[in-house]
């Protein structure tokens, strides 16, 4: 089954106010495309199609706040601060993958660019940059409320469980419960209904199209 870019779910588009508060303005969004590969009863296993990514780097030790930080960054680039002054609509989901560290995690926060060709360049003091995203295939599970420090990493290890019980030894689970995505669909006031996933990068899914 493949989704369309634009979702037609009731979506959360990010507008920054300050930088403690996301707030909601409700209309669909544009979304990275993928085909539905393979359906469990608590994840799928997806293909992503290439595409274009801004991302912030952010080492800390707080989720929610690293989060916070790196869209700040990621937002002035997507209203303006790049080397054309280009705007672009604020996309779904924000996405933070998070790599543990010797003192801390190290945070990327990402929003999706809907372009087919490459984006602007950002602003050198935003200490950002645009990534490609080749073909690949990732795990999902979806989880509700909010994403936060005292939950994230319990919905990657229950993730990570449920592809090792899948693939029973396979070389294709992921080994590393520790490096994981988050994805959010809503902003900090969408207080009810909320959507989120966490990925895991499963390159080597013998699937049908997923990439070895």
């Amino acid at each position: 089954m493949e989704f369309p870019v634009v979702s037609i779910l009731l979506l959360a588009c990010f507008v920054y106010l300050n930088t403690n508060n996301i707030v909601l303005s409700v209309h669909a969004v544009e979304s990275p495309q993928y085909t539905v590969i393979h359906s469990d009863s608590d994840f799928q296993i997806r293909l992503y199609k290439e595409s274009w990514w801004v991302s912030a780097f952010v080492r800390g030790t707080s989720f929610l706040n690293s989060t916070k930080a790196g869209f700040h960054r990621l937002y002035q680039y997507m209203h303006g601060a790049n080397l054309n002054a280009s705007q672009f609509a604020v996309t779904a989901p924000v996405l933070t993958s998070v790599s543990p560290l010797a003192d801390g995690s190290a945070y990327f926060v990402r929003m999706y660019l809907p372009v087919n060709r490459s984006p602007p360049q950002p602003k050198s003091e935003l200490n950002i940059q645009i990534d490609t995203w080749r073909s690949h295939c990732v795990a999902v599970r979806n989880f509700t409320g909010f994403a936060k420090d005292d939950n994230v990493n319990k919905e990657a290890e229950a993730l990570a469980d449920s592809l090792n019980k899948y693939f029973s030894g396979n070389t294709t689970a992921p080994q590393d419960k520790t490096s994981y995505t988050i994805a959010q669909y809503n902003a900090s006031r969408h207080l009810t209904g909320r959507l989120n996933e966490v990925w895991m990068n499963v390159s080597r899914f013998s699937g049908e199209g997923c990439p070895t």
